[in-house]
């Protein structure tokens, strides 16, 4: 039987995130990925209605209850460290989670983007 330790930190809990759903895919100018990439600005209306902006376009979404929240884990191995030493292998830790967010909540942008068109100047 395989044990999995899973603990939060103590006090508010934690943070709460929000899962961000696109329809189509999202691909970076130089081909790197997105990760640790800005993708756009994400604003909200006066209504609540979310606004997502990405680069000449503009997105409008909805924000809807997950049926299953999900949660944010991070590992933490058992094994020694570089700068640890382990007398016996039986000194072995077991590996750990924790709960670093949960995420509730998603927001939907199931439409296609509108071009953003500013003030186009009459011909004369």
């Amino acid at each position: 039987m395989v044990q999995i330790v899973i603990s939060s930190k103590a006090g508010d809990g934690p943070p709460e995130w929000l899962l961000v759903e696109l329809q189509g895919e999202m691909v970076s100018r130089q081909n790197t990925g997105l990760a640790g990439n800005l993708m756009g600005d994400l604003h909200y209306t006066k209504e609540g209605v979310p606004v997502l902006i990405v680069g000449h376009h503009i997105l409008y979404g909805k924000q809807v209850k997950l049926e299953k929240p999900f949660a944010v884990l991070m590992k933490h191995s058992g094994l020694p460290q570089d700068n640890e030493v382990a007398m016996e292998s039986s000194q072995e830790k077991p590996t750990t989670y924790s709960v670093s967010a949960l995420i509730k909540k998603k927001l939907i942008f199931k439409t296609r983007p509108k071009p953003i068109i500013t003030n186009v100047p009459k011909k004369v």
